[in-house]
C-alpha cells in the first residue's frame, strides 16, 4: 500500500551523505536496489542517481511497524527512509562512494511498490537491447546509462557557458520549414490551414543561420533538432541534436581556432584529458592516400602505401589490369602478423569483398625471412625484393594489397585497417586523437545522377586558387571545408560559405540548376544576398557523436533518453502508429492501400 510524502522532505540524495554527517538525522529516497533479511537484521541497498547508499533495519531501532514494513522490500520499491549517519559496521566497500557509512533506519514510508521488472535494473546490463529499449523506462535507470545522460546535461551546460563568453548569441530556428526537391530525406508535416501543402521538418539550420549572419547577429549559436529520414547505421538516428554555430567577417582559421577551444574546454572538464593545441591537419587527398578515410583513425600507424610505380611492369594480370585502367596499387603493412593462419587470411580477404575488393594479395614473411605469398609466381625475384622492401616489410610481417579503381582501393585498405586494428586490439578508448581534415572536394561525380553534386552543400566555397578550373575540371576544385575527426569517428564539419552572387550562380550552374529552380529552392536566401551579405563561416557538431566519444559507449543509443531503433521506430511507444480517419479527413489526406 503506498504512503505519502505529508510531512517528510529529503535532506540529501543518496551519495551526498558522507562521513561528515556521521551522528546526523537524515532523510533519503529512492528505489530499493536489493534487501538481503540476515534474521533480525534487513540490510536495503538504496539507489537514486547520485548512486547507493545502505540503509540498516534492527526492530529496537525503528520499531515493530516499520520493521514489518521493510521485511516487504522488493527491488525498484519506492521507500523514503529516515535515520541516524553511522560508520559502517562491517568492512568498508570501496567500491561505493558511501561505502564507509550506512543509515540507521528509525522510520520508513513505502511511497510507491513495484512488480518484478522483467530484467535487473544493473550496470552493463547482459539483457538483449530489444527488451531494454521496449522497457526503456526502466533501462534509464541503470546507473551507467544515467551517468551518460548527466554527462551529456554538462556538455550542453559547458558549451552554452564556453559559446556564451565568446560573444555567441543563442537563437532557435523553426522546425517546420520549407521542403525542398534536394530534400529527399525530408520528413513531411500536413498543414491543416493549407490544404494538400506541407512544411518539412529541417536536416540542419543551414538557411536559417545564414540568414541571421546576413542580419548582422555575427556569432550564433543552437543546440538544434534535426531530422532525417534515412535508413539508419548503429551512430545514426532519425531525430538527433547538433551543436550548431555560424559567424561572421572570419575564415577558416577562426572558426578552426574557436572551436579548438570549445574542444579543449569540454574534454578538459568531462574526461580530465588535455587536448594538445593546435589540433593537427591533414588535407582530404593526404588523409585518402595514407589512411583510405577522410576520417582517419590515428591510434595506430598501418599507413597505406601507394606501389603503383614498383609493380607497373610486372606480370600479375590484378596489378596489371588496375592499373591500365588508371587505377592503383597500395598495401598495407600489419606488423608482426606474419604467422596469421590461412583461414584468418582468408577471412579478412572476404571481409574487403564486403566493400568492393574482388580479392586481396598478401605476402606473409615468416621469421626467417623467407615468405609465403598469393602472387609470387606472376612475379621475377627482384620485383618481388623491391615490393616488400618499399612496403617495409621485415620478417614476421604480413603485407596486404588492393588493386581497383582509387576510389575501391581506399574503401577496401580504410576498412582493413580499422578491422585489423580490431581484431589486435589497437583501438584505446580513451587514446583521444584528433585532427581536422581540411580542402575536401568541392564536387564529387554521382555515377546515378550522371553529374556532379556537392559534397557538403551547394553554399560551400570553392579555395579561391582554385575557382579558375570550376568550368574546365570540377574534379579538380578543392573546397574551404573542414571536418574535426576524433578516433576515426567525424564528430563535426562545416565551411566557409559563398557571399559573392557571382560565384554562388557559378555554382548552382555547375551543379545543374537552372535560374529558376535556383529562385524555387533558395530564393529567399538569394534575395537577401542581395542587401549586403558579411563574408561567413560555420560549423556543427553532433552533440550524440561527441557524447558517446567521451564516454566510451558503442552506440548513440546509449547517450540519447529515448532513442529509436534501425527501423526508425520506438519499440517503447510503438511510434510511429496509424492515425484516426477523423484526422485524415480534416488533414485532406487519403491513405491508399497498396497494390499487390
Amino acid at each position: 500500500m503506498a504512503e505519502s510524502m505529508v510531512g517528510l522532505k529529503r535532506t540529501h540524495r543518496c551519495t551526498e551523505v558522507t562521513t561528515a554527517h556521521i551522528g546526523q538525522e537524515v532523510t533519503v529516497m529512492g528505489w530499493v536496489q536489493k534487501s538481503r533479511n540476515k534474521g533480525g537484521i534487513i540490510f536495503v541497498d538504496l539507489r537514486d542517481r547520485s548512486g547507493i547508499l545502505q540503509i540498516i533495519f534492527e526492530e529496537n531501532d525503528c520499531g515493530a511497524e516499520n520493521f514489518a514494513k521493510a521485511e516487504k522490500l522488493r527491488s525498484e520499491f519506492v521507500v523514503a527512509v529516515t535515520g541516524r549517519v553511522e560508520a559502517r559496521s562491517g568492512a568498508v566497500n570501496t567500491n561505493l562512494a558511501t561505502g564507509a557509512i550506512e543509515i540507521r533506519a528509525n522510520s520508513m514510508r513505502i511511497l510507491s511498490e513495484s512488480e518484478t521488472p522483467p530484467f535487473p535494473i544493473e550496470e552493463n546490463s547482459k539483457t538483449k537491447e530489444e527488451l531494454r529499449l521496449k522497457y526503456r523506462f526502466l533501462d534509464l535507470r541503470r546507473p551507467d546509462i544515467q551517468k551518460n545522460l548527466m554527462i551529456r546535461s554538462r556538455v550542453a551546460t559547458l558549451t552554452r557557458a564556453f559559446l556564451a563568453s565568446e560573444g555567441f548569441l543563442e537563437i532557435e530556428t523553426p522546425t517546420l520549414i520549407k521542403s525542398t526537391p534536394e530534400g529527399a530525406r525530408d520528413y513531411l508535416v500536413p498543414s491543416r490551414v493549407h490544404p494538400g501543402s506541407f512544411y518539412a521538418l529541417p536536416q540542419s539550420p543551414q538557411l536559417f543561420k545564414q540568414l541571421l549572419m546576413c542580419s548582422g547577429y555575427d556569432r550564433y549559436f543552437q543546440l538544434a533538432r534535426c531530422y532525417r529520414d534515412e535508413d539508419l547505421r548503429a551512430d545514426r538516428q532519425p531525430e538527433f541534436t547538433q551543436i550548431d554555430m555560424e559567424l561572421s567577417f572570419v575564415d577558416v582559421d577562426d572558426v578552426l581556432d574557436v572551436n579548438e577551444r570549445l574542444l579543449k574546454k569540454l574534454f578538459k572538464e568531462i574526461c580530465n584529458f588535455d587536448v594538445q593545441l593546435p589540433i593537427p591537419r591533414m588535407t582530404w587527398q593526404e588523409a585518402m592516400d595514407r589512411f583510405g578515410s577522410d576520417k582517419p583513425d590515428l591510434r595506430f600507424g598501418m599507413e597505406l602505401k601507394n606501389v603503383s610505380e614498383v609493380v607497373k611492369g610486372c606480370e600479375f594480370a590484378v596489378f596489371k589490369g588496375a592499373l591500365e585502367n588508371g587505377g592503383s596499387v597500395r598495401g598495407i603493412n600489419a606488423q608482426g602478423q606474419g604467422h596469421m593462419p590461412r583461414k584468418k587470411i582468408d577471412a579478412l580477404v572476404e571481409y574487403a569483398k564486403g566493400f568492393g575488393a574482388k580479392g586481396l594479395a598478401y605476402v606473409a614473411i615468416s621469421e626467417d625471412g623467407t615468405f609465403k605469398s598469393s602472387f609470387a609466381k606472376f612475379m621475377k625475384e627482384e620485383e618481388m625484393n623491391a615490393l616488400i622492401n618499399v612496403m617495409d616489410g621485415k620478417p614476421g610481417d604480413l603485407l596486404l594489397f588492393a588493386a581497383d579503381r582509387n576510389k575501391v582501393v581506399f574503401d577496401v585498405l580504410g576498412n582493413l585497417r580499422l578491422e585489423l586494428a580490431r581484431q589486435l586490439d589497437l583501438l584505446k578508448k580513451d587514446d583521444f586523437k584528433f585532427l581536422w581534415v581540411t580542402e575536401f572536394p568541392l564536387l564529387e561525380y554521382s555515377e546515378e545522377e550522371d553529374r556532379y553534386v556537392a559534397m557538403h552543400h551547394p553554399f560551400t566555397m570553392p579555395m579561391d586558387e582554385d575557382l579558375q578550373y570550376i568550368d574546365s575540371d570540377p574534379g579538380r576544385v578543392r573546397a574551404k571545408a573542414y571536418d574535426i575527426v576524433l578516433n576515426g569517428v567525424e564528430m563535426g564539419g562545416g565551411s566557409v560559405r559563398i557571399h559573392q552572387a557571382d560565384i554562388q550562380s557559378k555554382m548552382f550552374e555547375v551543379l545543374g540548376f537552372t535560374p529558376e529552380r535556383a529562385k524555387e529552392q533558395f530564393g529567399f536566401l538569394l534575395e537577401a544576398f542581395k542587401y549586403g551579405v558579411p563574408p561567413h563561416a560555420g560549423l556543427a557538431y553532433g552533440l550524440d557523436r561527441v557524447v558517446m566519444l567521451m564516454v566510451g559507449a558503442d552506440s548513440i543509443r546509449d547517450v540519447i533518453a529515448f532513442p529509436k531503433v534501425k527501423d526508425a521506430s520506438c519499440l517503447m511507444t510503438e511510434a510511429p502508429g496509424q492515425v484516426d480517419e477523423k484526422q485524415l479527413e480534416e488533414l485532406h489526406i487519403a491513405v491508399a492501400a497498396e497494390e499487390e
